[in-house]
């Protein structure tokens, strides 16, 4: 199964994110396992500076924003097929 990563220290745009995944995951029928990393060391290893990151399958998808749900699902579907 493939892994979605929140990367962020648990500030509002953290969890809006971490949200909107579980939603969208529920909505539709998506299959990942999603994982929220507070650890800087661990957030700064994959290149971000900014939170909310997200990273899904290894490749970072976003840097301090939370992208809109179209993009999210797109970049779900990418990625995880």
């Amino acid at each position: 199964m493939k892994t979605v990563l929140v990367l962020g220290t648990g500030y509002s745009k953290c969890k809006v994110l971490e949200q909107r995944l579980l939603a969208l995951k529920q909505e539709h029928g998506l299959e990942f396992d999603l994982a929220k990393v507070t650890d800087l060391e661990s957030i700064l290893s994959h290149g971000i500076m900014m939170t909310p990151g997200l990273v899904i399958d290894g490749k970072v998808r976003s840097v301090g924003t939370v992208p809109r749900d179209a993009q999210l699902i797109q970049w779900l579907k990418e990625d995880l097929q």
